[in-house]
């Protein structure tokens, strides 16, 4: 990942609006979110919601697809994988016991549920 394109996406992120706008679609992975509802959820102006995601959206954090008469908004999780690595990337200067509290912080909140296999 570029300078460059972590920097866009930071600067994306970094307004609050913006933010929970972004948090609120990675909460509604893998369906996304209509619009209309997004700003109802955040209780923001449809107009002014547009200009936000606009921002993410050039950002590549967030894409879009219309459904009939609205656009749905998806969190882009691989951009925003690729702009975390790219931060932690050698974080600890070779010296792993440095980093070892923000890795184990990292863990899952929820981790997947495994499927159990079917015995036949």
């Amino acid at each position: 990942m570029e300078i460059e394109q972590t920097v866009m996406a930071l600067a994306a992120l970094a307004q609050p609006t913006r933010l929970q706008a972004f948090r609120t679609l990675v909460k509604h992975e893998p369906e996304g979110l209509a619009a209309g509802d997004l700003a109802r959820a955040l209780e923001v102006p449809q107009n002014t919601l547009s200009a936000h995601l606009s921002i993410l959206s050039r950002a590549g954090l967030v894409s879009s697809e219309r459904h009939s008469r609205s656009i749905v908004y998806r969190a882009d999780l691989a951009k925003f994988q690729k702009v975390a690595l790219y931060l932690l990337q050698d974080c600890c200067g070779g010296r792993p016991e440095v980093c070892a509290l923000l890795i184990e912080s990292l863990q899952p909140c929820c981790p997947p549920t495994r499927k159990q296999r079917s015995r036949a």
